[in-house]
């Protein structure tokens, strides 16, 4: 089995049929010819010749006889799980995952490491330190690793897989480019094919192709608030250029013109990526004292290393600051999405990145802020979650898209 052209985004008649049949047997395996000839609609022949294809390439094994219903009894059909393995990298609010997964997206190694601080050249070290550590511990696995798929905030170029990162100049932000594309960086020191993609629109594609026995195809996937992915009818929308699912605005020439009041951060304008959370934190905590105290002696914590997870910490605590500050989050938070829901109308908002370790009270105060300020149609039969993947989400998502294009180039020679 050939590692996928990464390159090429439009698929044939036989890469979709790939994609389906593999997917069947991924989820639903062992499941036998016929059964997969009535989930797609095609003829048995149609579906053997596929299969025969996939078997010579140990994508696919046949397995025990299924119980007949007269006749012969059909063969079961399984996906070879170990036929190959993909790294996953995923970078979130509080730490950067890196996995090996194999065919059925189960985890056979993992490390993570604490979020680097936001330089994009360390933001890029870090990543391959985890791609390095990753390989350093499959080495039994090491000739059937296909390739490596990271998940990472900014805009991703699809065609030379270089970043666009948002640094932040002062009170000002500004886009500043990798200095190397990325994926060439990647490629060249591990030889391997590399997919770059962007950190909500890897985990929005995560939680659909690990299905999580939802098989909903309308869905929000809000990375933080920073940034989304979409899935519009079961298909990850990109956009024209892949950049698809920045949910803000800015231009720097008129940053001091456009502030809005309530919650200080308008939920059009661009947003620190914990949601302005730990800033807000370290005001109420000047301001008092004793509640400082109270705050830092539950954290293991001091002004100058306050951090997201502290506020956690102190919020499952029951500290008056911590609940107040998640409170205005959860609150803007749910501005944004209603918006969204506004305009998209989905089934379901995923929350994630790591905003899932602030406990259900922060997911419920963006629910009712969400019903409160969506049309009431849109909201009637809309679920808003948590991400069940949590912050294994990124990088398990960018690895299955990898998987994906692995699986449609497996017929007719490629």
């Amino acid at each position: 089995m050939r590692a996928p052209d990464l390159a090429s985004t439009d698929l044939n008649e036989k890469e979709k049929r790939n994609i389906e049949i593999l997917d069947i047997l991924r989820r639903r395996g062992p499941i036998s010819r016929p059964d997969i000839s009535k989930e797609m609609g095609l003829n048995v022949v149609t579906i053997s010749n596929y299969v025969d294809d996939f078997i010579k390439h140990n994508l696919v094994y046949e397995k025990e006889l299924d119980v007949s219903e007269g006749g012969r009894r059909p063969v079961l059909l399984d996906l070879n799980p170990h036929a190959g393995f993909i790294v996953g990298v995923g970078l979130n609010l509080m730490n950067m995952v890196g996995l090996l997964v194999d065919l059925k997206g189960n985890i056979v190694t993992k490390t993570q490491t604490a979020r680097p601080k936001a330089s994009v050249k360390e933001i890029a070290e870090c990543l391959l330190e985890i791609i390095r550590e990753i390989l350093r511990r499959s080495k039994e696995h090491a000739s059937q690793i296909k390739g490596i798929g990271v998940g990472i905030a900014g805009l991703i170029n699809k065609k030379d897989g270089s970043i666009h990162w948002p640094q932040k100049m002062d009170h000002y932000y500004t886009y500043a480019s990798v200095d190397l594309p990325l994926k060439d960086l990647i490629e060249k020191e591990f030889n391997l094919p590399t997919l770059i993609e962007n950190d909500a629109t890897a985990a929005c594609f995560g939680e659909h192709w690990l299905d999580l026995g939802r098989g909903l195809k309308n869905v929000i996937y809000m990375f933080s608030g920073v940034g989304c992915g979409i899935m519009i009818n079961g298909e990850v929308y990109t956009g024209t250029h892949g950049y698809a699912g920045e949910v803000s605005i800015y231009n720097y020439k008129e940053q001091d013109l456009f502030n809005c009041q309530a919650g200080r951060s308008c939920f059009l304008k661009r947003w620190e990526v914990d949601l302005g959370i730990v800033e807000e934190i370290k005001e109420m905590l000047a301001k008092d004292k004793e509640g400082g105290l109270n705050f830092f002696k539950l954290t293991a914590s001091n002004m100058n290393n306050v951090d997201l997870k502290s506020v956690f910490i102190a919020a499952r605590a029951k500290d008056p600051h911590a609940i107040s500050a998640l409170d205005m989050a959860a609150k803007r938070l749910g501005i944004k999405i209603a918006y969204l829901v506004n305009l998209f109308n989905p089934e379901l908002v995923v929350i994630g990145g790591g905003l899932e370790e602030a406990g259900e009270n922060f997911l419920n105060k963006v629910s009712l802020t969400v019903k409160d300020w969506a049309f009431r149609e849109m909201t009637e039969d809309l679920k808003i979650v948590y991400s069940q993947l949590r912050e294994n989400a990124v990088a398990l998502g960018a690895a299955s898209l990898f998987m994906q294009k692995l699986f449609a180039r497996v017929y007719c020679g490629k």
